[in-house]
């Protein structure tokens, strides 16, 4: 079975976002927004669940700590320990203060690397990827909402989102 949806485009944000709530309130399914730019409120306007990158972010950091930690007790203690400017070097508490810089950047090497592994493969953003964007403009100055009208009426449906401020309505059969 072909399914249909309509593209509404936009050109404002701000005529966006009410546009949203408009369509959401009258029960309409939105199936995907795009936009040019982040659209503050985009998110709640559209009911999205927060995301867990952040809790992410913070586990990947752990690890990173966790990796400075065994790294710099390894090599600057069991494995090869010097005396470097007199410190001592058979405890690794004594000489914590000076792999702080260390156990710092290695921790954000990781959060950081990693949050950007985990961001494109969670957006599906593979190398080589082909664009999936239904409308050029969008990469530029419009804004386009893809709703499904699988068991609406096309005519009521974009009588409503001109209602709403749409620029050009069109209909796509998938």
């Amino acid at each position: 079975m072909a399914s249909k949806v309509i593209h509404a485009i936009y050109t404002d944000d701000d005529l966006l976002l009410q546009a949203v709530k408009q369509v959401r309130d009258a029960r309409y399914n939105i199936a995907e927004i795009y936009t040019p730019f982040p659209v503050h409120g985009l998110d709640k306007a559209m009911g999205l669940e927060s995301t867990r990158l952040a809790i992410a972010s913070f586990i990947y950091g752990l690890i990173g700590f966790a990796v400075a930690i065994i790294m710099m007790n390894y090599m600057m203690i069991e494995d090869w320990p010097q005396d470097i400017g007199g410190k001592p070097s058979f405890s690794f508490i004594q000489n914590s203060p000076a792999f702080v810089p260390i156990i710092f950047e290695l921790t954000v090497f990781f959060a950081a690397h990693l949050m950007v592994i985990t961001f494109y493969m969670r957006s599906k953003l593979w190398p080589f990827k082909t664009a999936e964007n239904p409308d050029v403009r969008t990469t530029d100055d419009h804004f386009l909402m893809e709703i499904d009208v699988s068991n609406h009426n096309v005519e009521e449906l974009s009588k409503f989102l001109y209602n709403t401020g749409a620029l050009e309505i069109k209909l796509i059969e998938n």
